[in-house]
C-alpha cells in the first residue's frame, strides 16, 4: 500500500486524476470503476480539463459504476448516472456502449445485481477501481459490518449515510433507502486500487481504515488485503493517521 498526502483538496484530487489518466494511456480498453459523491467532483473536473487541452481518449475504456440508488431511474437528478453524466460522461469521449451503472429502476433488484457482476466479469474485472471513502469507512454503499467477500447486491443504506447524501436532493422529495453496490470482494478483485479521501471529517475513518485491525466493522479495512493499493489523502483527512503512523509526508 502506498500512502500519499498533499496539502491541499485541489493537489490530491490531481494526484488521482493523474492515476486514472496514466491508466488509460498504458491500457485504452481499461475497465475503471469510478465513484460519486463530492469528493470525486475536483478529479473529474481535471479529468475533463486533460481532455479538453488534448490529453486522454476514453473512446475504448470501459467505466463501471460503483454503485446506484434504487427506486429511482437513471433520468432522476439525484441518480447516480444522471451525476456520472453531468460531471464526467457528457464531457469526454467515453462510447455510450462502454457506459455501464446499476439499473436503479430494476423491478427484480437482486437481478439486477447478478447481471451487472457478470458484466464486471465479462470485462476480466476491473483493471482500477477509484474509491472515496465513507465517514464510517464505507467504501461504495458497503456499510459497516459488510463482510469482506461480499458480491453486487442490494443492499439498505444506514442512517447516516442517508443523513450525509440528503443534500442531494430536493427538499421533501422522497430519499432511497436501499442501493445497489459492488460488493467488497468484487473490489478487492481489481487489479489496482486508488482512494481518495479528503476534510477532517474523513480523519477518523481514514485512521480506523489504514492504522487499525482488519474488520468487517470498518469496510475501508478491507483494503489492506490488496497488494496494489494507493491511498490518497490531504493533510485534514491525514490528521489522525499522522499521529499513529511515521508517515513520510509527500509535499
Amino acid at each position: 500500500m502506498e500512502i500519499i498526502v498533499k496539502d491541499t483538496v485541489d493537489e490530491a484530487s490531481a494526484i488521482v486524476a493523474e492515476i486514472l489518466l496514466r491508466q488509460v494511456e498504458e491500457k485504452p480498453d481499461s475497465a475503471l470503476g469510478l465513484p460519486t459523491g463530492a469528493t470525486p467532483l475536483g478529479v473529474y473536473a481535471r479529468l475533463i480539463e486533460d481532455f479538453r487541452n488534448g490529453r486522454g481518449c476514453y473512446n475504448l475504456a470501459h467505466a463501471f459504476n460503483l454503485d446506484e440508488y434504487l427506486g429511482i431511474s437513471g433520468t432522476d437528478t439525484a441518480s447516480y448516472a444522471f451525476y456520472m453524466r453531468e460531471n464526467l460522461f457528457r464531457h469526454i469521449d467515453f462510447m455510450q456502449r462502454h457506459i455501464h451503472i446499476p439499473d436503479g429502476s430494476a423491478a427484480d433488484a437482486s437481478a439486477e445485481a447478478k447481471r451487472y457482476e457478470t458484466q464486471i466479469a465479462a470485462r476480466g474485472g476491473i483493471d482500477l477501481m477509484f474509491l472515496g471513502l465513507g465517514r464510517n469507512a464505507h467504501i461504495g454503499f458497503n456499510e459497516p459490518g459488510s463482510p469482506h467477500d461480499t458480491r453486487t447486491r442490494r443492499v439498505a443504506l444506514t442512517a447516516s449515510t442517508m443523513e450525509a447524501n440528503a443534500r442531494y436532493f430536493e427538499p421533501g422529495a422522497r430519499q432511497p433507502t436501499h442501493a445497489i453496490t459492488m460488493g467488497i470482494g468484487t473490489i478487492l478483485e481489481s487489479r489496482k486500487i486508488v482512494v481518495l479521501a479528503t476534510g477532517i471529517e474523513k480523519a477518523s475513518a481514514v485512521a480506523a481504515s489504514l492504522a487499525g485491525p482488519i474488520t468487517d466493522a470498518v469496510p475501508g479495512s478491507a483494503l489492506a488485503r490488496h497488494a496494489h493499493t494507493t491511498i490518497v489523502l490531504d493533510r485534514d483527512a491525514a490528521h489522525e493517521l499522522d499521529r499513529i503512523l511515521a508517515l513520510e509526508i509527500d509535499a
